[in-house]
């Protein structure tokens, strides 16, 4: 059977966090943001003209209704304003060395004595699986959580997907079909951007930075990786640079790391 003519494509999964509509608004919290431009502009209404507290009212109606690309501008002004702040403060600066003996087996050395241990994992869509199957995963993970013996923390926040293991390499095209496969890369990352996936972070720890304790970190690290895996998600256990990463963002230990 000859293969179908055409150029490759590439189909995205749907996405899962995709938010209501509340009236002309993209979300309630949209309609929520207008809110509070309408009411500074009503609060500046008995003191000054019209044509100084209406722009304000219609600003925010356009900042709340239009977002070119998802994301509305203040809110780009923003991610943009934190962004320069972040470059600028000196904690976020990694001047130590993520490749540490502690950091290359998984440790993140705790300010108050011990070590941390960071599990990530993924989201999982449950609304369409058979009864049977929920309950076989709601036992599984309640049984997880009734093992635990010691401090677990988690956070889940959404990131881009990432688009590298669908992009093609830059050296399997030919000479003459470099600069389409370029373009189609570019196509593949930026299609991926507007697609986000859930990123769930599991944090053990243990106070006693011993042998003994160390291996006992090892062991609920290894028991949270088996259980996650039957429960379908694919988990890991980070290590060196992402490691420290982890650990920065979510204020384990001081920015730059742990020797």
């Amino acid at each position: 059977m000859d293969a179908p003519e055409g150029p490759p494509t590439v189909l995205l999964p749907e996405r899962f966090d995709r938010r209501l509509r509340f009236g002309p608004f993209p979300s309630a919290r949209d309609a929520l943001k207008f809110v509070v431009y309408a009411a500074v502009g009503g609060v500046l209404a008995p003191f000054v003209s019209p044509l100084l507290w209406l722009p304000i009212v219609a600003a925010g109606f356009g900042l709340s209704v239009a977002k070119p690309d998802g994301e509305a501008l203040d809110e780009r002004a923003l991610a943009f304003v934190l962004w320069r702040l972040r470059r600028r403060a000196p904690g976020l600066r990694m001047t130590r060395r993520p490749d540490s003996p502690a950091l290359r087996r998984g440790l993140l050395p705790r300010p108050a004595g011990g070590y941390f241990a960071v599990l990530r994992t993924a989201g999982a869509p449950l609304a369409y699986l058979p009864p049977e199957e929920l309950e076989r995963r709601f036992h599984l993970y309640r049984e997880l959580l009734r093992g635990v013996d010691g401090s677990l923390a988690w956070t889940a926040v959404t990131q881009p997907l990432d688009g590298r293991p669908v992009c093609p390499a830059a050296d399997a095209a030919a000479p003459a079909e470099r600069g389409a496969a370029s373009g189609y890369a570019e196509l593949v990352t930026q299609l991926c951007a507007k697609r986000r996936v859930r990123r769930v972070d599991l944090v053990l720890a243990t106070p006693i930075g011993t042998a003994d304790g160390i291996a006992e970190l090892d062991r609920r690290a290894a028991r949270f990786v088996e259980g996650l895996s039957g429960l379908g998600l694919r988990c890991e256990r980070l290590a060196e640079r992402r490691l420290l990463r982890a650990g920065i963002e979510l204020a384990l230990t001081r920015a730059g790391g742990a020797r």
